[in-house]
C-alpha cells in the first residue's frame, strides 16, 4: 500500500466517521444553554431519565413553578429546581413564561422599579409570581394580578440561568 492509498483511506475513515457522528448526533442530549421555563400545567412529574419508562422523582402539584432547563433530549428537558433537584420533565409541561419564587425571608413588594415608593405587601418565602423586566436589583413581579417590584435576589429565576 502506497502513502497515497494509506491516506485516501485514512480520509475516507475520517469522513465516514464524521459522517455517522453527525447523523447520530439528534439522538444524543444537546445543550443550547441553561434557560427557564416555569410549569404550564397543575401537576408536572420529574422522571430520573427522559422515557416515560423512567421512575417518578418528584412530582410539582402548583402551575407557574419556576425550573432551570439544563438540556434538551427529543421532547424532555433535563430541569433543576430551586432546591437542586434534576430531573427530566415533558416539555408539553413546561412553557417559557418566566416566573420566580421568593426565598429567604419575608420580602417586600415595593411600588417604584427601583425599590422605591411605598411597601405595596410582604410576601412570605414559597410564594410564586410572573417575573418582568429586572432592572438594577429590582424586578416586577405579578402575584395574580397583583404587580409590585422585589429585590432580584429574593426571587430564585431572577438570575442569568
Amino acid at each position: 500500500m502506497t502513502v497515497l492509498s494509506a491516506l485516501r483511506s485514512s480520509a475516507a475513515f475520517a469522513a465516514a466517521a464524521a459522517l455517522m457522528l453527525g447523523l447520530a448526533q439528534p439522538l444524543m442530549a444537546q445543550s443550547e444553554g441553561a434557560y427557564w421555563v416555569s410549569t404550564s400545567k397543575a401537576k408536572a412529574n420529574m422522571r430520573v431519565g427522559p422515557g416515560r419508562d423512567y421512575r417518578i422523582s418528584w412530582t410539582y402539584v402548583r402551575k407557574g413553578v419556576p425550573l432551570k432547563v439544563l438540556r434538551v433530549m427529543g421532547g424532555w428537558r433535563l430541569v433543576e429546581d430551586k432546591d437542586g433537584s434534576r430531573g427530566w420533565i415533558l416539555q408539553q409541561f413546561l412553557n417559557r413564561e418566566r416566573s420566580g419564587i421568593v426565598t429567604g425571608r419575608v420580602s417586600e413588594i415595593r411600588a417604584g422599579k427601583d425599590g422605591s415608593g411605598t411597601v405595596l405587601w410582604r410576601v412570605a418565602p414559597g410564594v410564586i409570581g410572573k417575573l418582568g423586566e429586572c432592572e438594577a436589583q429590582w424586578c416586577a413581579f405579578d402575584i395574580d394580578g397583583r404587580k409590585g417590584f422585589i429585590r432580584a435576589d429574593s426571587v430564585w429565576g431572577a438570575q442569568t440561568p
